[in-house]
């Protein structure tokens, strides 16, 4: 039986390969930290405006999250949308980012499988 470290481990050396995939261009540690926050907050039902990303303080400051947001728009992984309020700007995931996390999740699942 494969330790947990194990499986974790082929997860990381399955993911490395993906990055090698001629897809959406690479982000950096804190918008991979960003996607995943917007990932998770949209998997909750919960929109975030460009506004809710400011107030996240763990994030940066603000300067450097409009830089990284402007960012990953133009290399496809989100896109902003309007809201009721025309200064509010709603971030959604591209096609492309909910494909990416398909081709996590099945790296998981061949993790976990041992193959």
């Amino acid at each position: 039986m494969k330790r947990p470290a194990d499986i974790y481990l082929r997860f990381l050396q399955l993911t490395e390969a993906l990055r090698g995939l001629p897809t959406l261009p690479a982000l950096d540690p804190l918008e991979e930290k960003i996607l995943e926050f917007v990932a998770r907050a949209s998997q909750k039902g919960n929109r975030l405006s460009v506004r809710d990303m400011m107030a996240r303080s763990e994030l940066g400051s603000p300067a450097t999250l409009h830089t990284r947001i402007s960012s990953m728009r133009e290399k496809g992984w989100i896109t902003l949308s309007d809201t009721e309020d025309a200064r509010r700007k709603q971030i959604d995931l591209t096609s492309a980012a909910l494909k990416h996390f398909d081709k996590l999740a099945e790296a998981f699942a061949k993790a976990a499988k041992g193959a």
